[in-house]
């Protein structure tokens, strides 16, 4: 569990997205005025942080309850296996019927 932990944070913070979008969002919450910039930006930051911490804890701990009562039918699984193949179908058939036309190579 520490490895991935580890490994999460650090595709994280070396995201060249991520970097963007806290250097373009979060001064615009910022107010000179109202204090040291750099402090406002650690709690803007670490707001953030928290929030995506539960947020994401909560969509693990959810999945993970879903994979086990998925897990104890093998009935489940196999259901489960064909709605999602049955997507997948459906999809293919949308996109034949809407995509975009084809288009000559020069």
């Amino acid at each position: 569990a520490r490895h991935a932990i580890r490994d999460g944070f650090l595709v994280g913070v070396t995201n060249p997205k991520t970097v963007v979008f806290f250097v373009a969002l979060l001064p615009q919450f910022v107010d000179p005025a109202r204090g040291p910039v750099p402090v406002q930006m650690a709690v803007l930051g670490v707001t953030f942080f928290a929030i995506a911490i539960t947020c994401d804890g909560l969509v693990a701990t959810l999945a993970g309850a879903a994979r086990e009562w998925f897990a104890r039918s093998p009935h489940r699984l196999r259901r489960m296996s064909a709605t999602g193949g049955l997507m997948m179908i459906a999809l293919g058939v949308s996109l034949l019927f809407t995509g975009r036309p084809a288009q000559s190579v020069p």
